[in-house]
């Protein structure tokens, strides 16, 4: 299974996933809706294939072309539940495109832990309602599947949700520890994984060797990047107030929310000895951002 195919390849999470999978020896096609934007963030061994998950037969000829689907898909913070979703409409569309489809042999997904948190205090979202259903649509194909759950990526320091400008934004009381994984590390996971060759479907929970709160998390990636960053958090009751302004706040107030509370455990080990153990501490991530 060489031929692998991306769906979301040039997001935060996807292009360290393909940087991994040429450096392992795929041959890695991604299905893009913009090949010259494409261009300028893929290695140049990657295929660009011009395409959208809105259009089927677009879908099909992408499919033909690989041996297995990697999809690294996402909600948008601004935009909302009636929105075109890639993860509920896109998975859709995909599982349609695969009915009468016998050439693919495995299809993987980037999933996340904390969507476990959807129902729990009374807590209902609907970013993680999608997610939870695609995961559902994912096994109920008749292909193998892999399904990654990753606790919280260490680019969220660095481009993703807690960082603006030079701060980073807390905001409420981080109740428990959360596993960070650099993108880095669970880029060389995915490659190992999709080198099994066998039937089986496998469900992997993807952490880092140390567990923070949020607190400590940002302390210790402030202390440690060259970077002068500062530190601000924010009462989670903004965040309520925020939340009410529009799309993106709203997103922000619950995923806040979902990653204060969240119960994580560590469940890493049995992907440790399939796929390896990750190499990056938060520290050592800091000092190279």
């Amino acid at each position: 299974m060489n031929k692998i195919g991306v769906i979301g390849a040039t997001g935060m999470l996807g292009q360290p996933v393909v940087k991994e999978l040429v450096k392992a020896g795929f041959e890695v096609k991604a299905l893009v809706r913009n090949a010259e934007k494409a261009a300028k963030t893929l290695p140049a061994e990657v295929a660009l294939i011009q395409g959208d998950l809105k259009d089927m037969t677009q879908i099909k000829a992408f499919i033909n072309q690989i041996d297995t689907l990697y999809l690294s898909l996402s909600v948008k913070q601004a935009s909302r539940q009636s929105h075109f979703q890639p993860e509920r409409e896109g998975i859709q569309n995909i599982a349609k495109a695969l009915e009468d489809h016998t050439k693919l042999k495995r299809i993987a997904y980037l999933s996340s832990l904390v969507q476990n948190y959807q129902g729990t205090n009374g807590f209902d979202w609907w970013v993680f309602a999608i997610k939870l259903q695609a995961v559902q649509i994912i096994k109920s194909l008749s292909i193998p599947s892999t399904v990654f759950y990753p606790s919280t990526f260490m680019e969220n320091f660095t481009v993703g949700s807690y960082r603006q400008g030079n701060r980073i934004l807390l905001a409420g009381d981080s109740a428990h520890a959360m596993y960070f994984i650099a993108a880095e590390d669970y880029g060389r996971q995915v490659a190992k994984a999709l080198k099994l060759v066998d039937d089986q479907n496998y469900d992997f929970v993807i952490q880092g060797r140390e567990g923070f709160n949020a607190d400590a998390a940002a302390k210790i990636f402030v202390e440690n990047t060259p970077k002068k960053l500062k530190i601000n958090k924010l009462p989670f009751g903004f965040m309520k107030v925020f939340g009410s302004l529009g799309a993106k706040f709203s997103y922000g107030r619950h995923i806040i929310e979902a990653l204060n509370n969240y119960p994580e455990a560590f469940a890493a080990e049995p992907t440790w000895e399939v796929l390896g153990e990750p190499t990056i501490d938060l520290q050592k991530f800091a000092n190279m951002h």
